[in-house]
């Protein structure tokens, strides 16, 4: 017994010599869900060099964590940055929550891309300042590091992207050659460094793509140690056949498979977040690695335009245009509409509501409900949504009021499930602050702190950050983020447990949050005494399959 401690003592690594940043006296919550424990951190570079009692240790910078929280820095799994960090690349939003690691792609993700697929989006570019001059995801990583984001960001390439690549938006079946160029497009992005397939399967152009075909480009991924992962086919009345494609992907293609933002949406299916769960844990036992991520609210947030009828959306959005500027077609629209939402004259106007808009002439409207504009300006609620969507080409956001605050705490609580905002960083100041924005892009990481864990107990601390840092990493393959211990990548959050909590809205969503005072990315504080620095040491993070 002797002889195997004075062994441990012996392998005990040394103290550093000196450190460039020293958390002393805090509570250390190490992301692996052990319970926490005092010690300080001591950060070398961009590494953590040592955890335990350094108070011999001389330090460049020394930060007092009595009474703080230290912990690995908190791992987006749908982050959606990877435009907005280009435009603004503060990212001031998720870094004042915590977040330091960003995962994104989902569906059609920022490459790659061809003249066709920019040029589609010119709106978007001319107002936000940023045309891509990238088509492959290599090109865009290259963008990336030119704009010196203050946060770490890997992607997924999308299905839906590779889809209209080769094929466009249309509704048919890929043909043979083309489902061969669309599974060469998933091996070079795999090759230049993503993490697997997504896939956003509500959305046009993905919703066309048949269950084999998804199958085959995961079977691409698949060679290369990726995964998939899925806004999957439906979250609400057909949830259950949505997770037999989900498992089926999974089985066949042989590849872990995620589930971005799991809910269970429309009033009729409130109260099934258990079964589903269940269901993912069945899964499981049978050998499938499936796991899920979600952001802590009540309601989701997309296009207006994806509200209509996937037969309006088919072919993108100037075919969709000119489809709902045709009076006759509109109202076959408008009919279709309300046969696939039976449920829409008992308040389902009441229940989306306009965020953001491109055409100023339209700001009027945000922050308002299709119910209030159309009882202020007299019109059908519904001929509101039609009209936005015209008038502002299908560039108008939404959020919809569409689940149970249960469902969303019986998720949060499940072990499976992680963190994932869904949204893109916004700032109080700049271009983003022109517009409103769903809050879970300012506050999701310290919801969860604040509400579910200090106010409601819903879960341990240790728990729930162990379901924003490891567990995430674990999912990613992200071997040296997630934990703190010696020899990781210091990405690292402080925050009083006492005071931790989201300040954002739906109604006034432009607040950062609240008791989170330092946050280290790869080494350097982009947020010091609870201000943003001028630091900016983000980097690419590249997936399994990575060829250098």
């Amino acid at each position: 017994m002797l002889l195997a401690f004075l062994a441990l003592f012996a392998a005990a690594p040394a103290l550093p010599a000196s450190c460039d940043l020293l958390f002393a006296g805090g509570r250390v919550v190490d992301g692996t869900g052990a319970p926490w424990f005092r010690a300080d951190v001591c950060v070398v570079g961009d590494r953590i060099a040592a955890v335990g009692d350094l108070a011999g240790v001389p330090a460049r910078r020394r930060v007092e964590a009595e009474g703080l929280v230290v912990s690995p820095g908190f791992i987006d799994m749908l982050g959606q940055s990877e435009y907005n960090v280009l435009v603004d690349p503060r990212a001031a939003s998720k870094i004042t929550q915590g977040i330091t690691t960003e995962l994104t792609g989902e569906g059609s993700s920022i490459a790659p891309v061809n003249a066709r697929m920019i040029a589609a989006d010119r709106d978007v570019w001319t107002h936000y300042g940023v045309t891509p001059d990238w088509t492959t995801l290599d090109g865009y990583f290259q963008a990336f590091e030119r704009a010196r984001p203050a946060i770490n960001l890997g992607t997924f390439v999308g299905a839906g992207g590779v889809r209209d690549l080769v094929i466009g938006k249309d509704d048919r079946p890929a043909r043979a050659e083309e489902l061969k160029a669309m599974e060469a497009a998933v091996a070079q992005a795999m090759e230049q460094g993503a993490f697997g397939l997504s896939s956003s399967l509500m959305y046009v152009p993905d919703r066309f793509a048949s269950t084999d075909e998804l199958i085959a480009l995961a079977r691409v991924a698949a060679r290369y140690g990726g995964s998939y992962i899925t806004h999957q086919r439906s979250e609400e009345d057909a949830i259950d056949s949505s997770l037999d494609e989900v498992f089926r992907i999974a089985r066949e293609a042989k590849l872990p498979a995620q589930i971005y933002h799991l809910k269970t949406s429309g009033k009729k299916n409130w109260g099934r977040m258990p079964h589903v769960l269940k269901r993912i844990e069945q899964a499981r036992e049978q050998g499938l690695d499936v796991s899920a991520d979600m952001y802590p609210y009540p309601a989701s947030s997309n296009s207006l335009d994806a509200s209509l009828p996937v037969w309006v959306r088919e072919g993108g959005h100037e075919r969709m245009l000119a489809r709902l500027r045709d009076p006759s077609t509109r109202e076959k629209a408008k009919k279709s509409f309300l046969d696939e939402n039976p449920d829409w004259p008992d308040g389902g106007a009441s229940r989306i509501m306009i965020v953001s808009v491109l055409d100023p002439a339209l700001k009027k409207y945000e922050g308002r409900t299709l119910e209030e504009i159309g009882g202020a300006e007299g019109k059908d609620p519904l001929d509101v949504m039609v009209d936005v969507v015209v008038a502002d080409k299908a560039n108008t956001g939404k959020i919809t009021f569409s689940m149970s605050e249960d469902d969303v705490r019986i998720a949060l609580k499940h072990p499976l499930v992680s963190l994932g905002t869904d949204s893109g960083a916004r700032a109080t100041d700049g271009i983003y602050a022109q517009e409103k924005s769903h809050p879970r892009a300012w506050g999701s990481a310290s919801r969860i702190l604040g509400k579910y864990v200090r106010e409601e107990k819903l879960l341990p601390l240790e728990e729930a950050v162990r379901k924003m840092t490891s567990l995430p990493a674990s999912r990613m393959g992200l071997p040296d983020r997630g934990i703190v211990r010696p020899g990781m990548i210091a990405d690292l959050v402080v925050f009083d447990p006492a005071t931790v909590k989201d300040r954002s809205t739906f109604a006034d969503p432009f607040h950062y949050s609240e008791g989170i005072p330092y946050v280290a990315v790869n080494g350097r504080l982009v947020v010091d005494g609870g201000h943003l620095t001028s630091e900016r040491p983000g980097r690419v993070l590249r997936g399994p399959g990575w060829r250098r």
